[in-house]
């Protein structure tokens, strides 16, 4: 038998059956050969590998949030949206022009440009479902095969648009890297909150500023990035930071009930609560504006703790006790809050808890001289009698 002497004498010997076959339109990308296609991830898993030297480590927390977002699509089936992968030939392959078929040698590999925290995400689920597939063939768990199976079918066959590079080399890969991931911006502030809407706050949030009537009095910033037009007084960013203080007296960084998944009747019902305490808001403080310090964002969430504290006592959400405790409002110095420029200085955390402190510290020693009890019989905000029930 004759000795093989180079890559290319092994792979030409190579029967034609072990080739991998991706279909695709090829097409020229300044001056550098490339293929456009959509490949499931079970082939994406046999094709691909990581050079060192070109990417950077795996960021785990990164990893566990893709994983999380994909889990999204495999327990739910809810949309799920990838920016394209970039994978790099380094010469491999052939590119069949008459049936539009490019096709790789078994033994021959596309490495990684763009997409490895993606690759890893699918690929560490499809190892988790493999190995708790195991588990339960082991403990006869035949219903429990059957879920988990179903869920690796589903990401074996998830799409992925993918671009080859056919020409590139190892220097230019590493430049083509720099340049995708240095150059653009994430957005960020208010036009990233807006734009999730599947958590529980942000799609409470956006239903309350979108039908609720009350928060024509409030406007709210519903499209720039920053939420700093002259026009608005919230921001949608800091009316789900108010509802997360609100419900949970946490700040936004710390809350533990803005999931993915729950009930519309649970929204509507909250959205039943945040209108009366917005409507009590407007009643009880002076008329919403810029320059008024009880409006200003720092006083608003601190408020928004303050009131869950008063009304959770008992242990679900009483609303009787919110429409007592709120009355407190107009007897508030806020100008005493803050002394000197702390309200400018200290950092936003601190200048938050300040207010809170101040003003749970006020009410605790005032509320019963300053409310009255005919103030108890003052109309309240009532959305409709469903209304009356206390959440959990």
């Amino acid at each position: 038998m004759d000795s093989v002497t180079s890559l290319s004498e092994l792979l030409a010997v190579q029967k034609a059956s072990s080739y991998i076959e991706i279909p695709g339109a090829a097409s020229t990308t300044f001056g550098h050969k490339t293929l456009s296609t959509t490949l499931p991830m079970s082939k994406l898993f046999s094709i691909y590998e990581v050079d060192l030297e070109v990417q950077r480590s795996i960021v785990p927390q990164n990893l566990s949030k893709l994983m999380d977002y994909i889990m999204l699509y495999l327990d739910h089936m809810q949309g799920i949206y990838f920016p394209g992968l970039i994978l790099s030939a380094r010469g491999a392959g052939e590119y069949d022009d008459e049936h539009k078929v490019y096709r790789l040698q078994a033994i021959e590999k596309l490495y990684v440009v763009d997409g490895q925290h993606r690759l890893a995400a699918f690929r560490r689920l499809m190892e988790t479902l493999q190995s708790n597939m195991a588990r339960a063939k082991d403990r006869r768990e035949y219903d429990r095969m059957e879920e988990l199976a179903a869920k690796l079918s589903k990401l074996y066959a998830f799409p992925m648009s993918t671009m080859i590079y056919l020409d590139i080399n190892a220097r230019q890969e590493r430049q083509l890297f720099s340049d995708i991931n240095k150059l653009p911006r994430k957005i960020g502030g208010n036009l990233a909150v807006l734009r999730e809407q599947r958590r529980f706050y942000h799609v409470l949030a956006t239903q309350l500023a979108q039908s609720e009537p009350v928060m024509k009095n409030i406007p709210v910033d519903m499209f720039t990035e920053r939420g700093k037009g002259p026009e608005f007084l919230f921001s949608y960013h800091l009316l789900v930071e108010i509802l997360v203080g609100l419900f949970e007296g946490r700040l936004k960084s710390s809350a533990r009930n803005n999931g993915y998944y729950f009930e519309k009747a649970a929204v509507d019902e909250h959205h039943k609560l945040a209108a009366m305490y917005f409507d009590a808001l407007l009643r009880h403080l002076p008329e919403p504006a810029k320059g008024e310090l009880c409006w200003t964002e720092n006083m608003q969430i601190a408020l928004a703790m303050f009131f869950h504290g008063e009304v959770t006592k008992s242990g679900g959400f009483n609303r009787y006790a919110l429409e007592y405790s709120m009355k407190i409002l107009p007897h508030i110095d806020w100008n005493a809050i803050f002394a000197g420029d702390e309200k400018d200085r200290l950092p936003r955390r601190s200048r938050i808890m300040k207010a809170y402190q101040h003003i749970s510290e006020f009410y605790q020693e005032h509320h019963m001289f300053l409310i009255r009890d005919d103030d108890l019989t003052e109309p309240a905000y009532v959305a409709d009698d469903s209304s009356k029930e206390d959440v959990g």
